[in-house]
């Protein structure tokens, strides 16, 4: 069986503030309690393709593996690696990031698709954020029995961080924008 859900946040703030934060919400030192789940962010690659403009990113992300405290016990981890693949097209002005896990893939699956687009009611000022996000239990893991129950106490979870996910973004986005006016905060 696979959870899936998506959700859709508009940000008041333009899209290059709002890619801007995104780059930096792992590396905020104010971020550090809010996203206390992510425990490590490392840049694997990063190129400019110059003829079409989009710059293509992976990161590779550790963090505390999501779901309740008795699978991982089951699990005997209870760290996640995972690939985040980046592709920004300032042309189009879009941001789109991939990320799924590496590691526990024996047992869950999980594949997290956000994407930043210039909002069309007011595309100078506002960026709408898209995401979608996937959790399966493999069927023939230690879980399968309680593989329902597991998937969604993983979309709970997943669904608590999004928040706090943009809780950051918008203080970030506040804070350039008000270092672009010169203001301190």
């Amino acid at each position: 069986m696979v959870r899936a859900y998506s959700q859709e946040h508009t940000y008041k703030h333009p899209w290059e503030r709002v890619t801007a934060a995104s780059w930096r919400k792992f590396a905020d030192p104010e971020s550090k309690s809010t996203l206390s789940h992510i425990l490590e962010v490392d840049t694997l690659s990063r190129k400019l393709d110059r003829s079409s403009g989009k710059l293509y990113t992976s990161r590779a992300i550790t963090i505390h593996a999501p779901g309740p405290w008795f699978v991982r016990k089951i699990v005997g981890q209870d760290i996640c690696h995972c690939i985040e693949s980046t592709v920004v097209d300032a042309k189009s002005r879009s941001m789109q990031i991939a990320t799924r896990n590496i590691s526990l893939d024996k047992f869950i699956e999980v594949e997290e698709k956000i994407r930043y687009d210039p909002h069309p009611e007011n595309p100078k000022g506002w960026t709408v954020c898209s995401q979608e996000t996937s959790i399966r239990i493999k069927p023939f893991s230690a879980l399968a029995s309680m593989a329902e129950k597991v998937e969604q106490r993983c979309v709970d979870k997943f669904q608590l961080n999004s928040v706090k996910g943009r809780e950051v973004m918008e203080r970030i986005c506040n804070f350039l924008e008000a270092e672009s006016t010169g203001i301190s905060l």
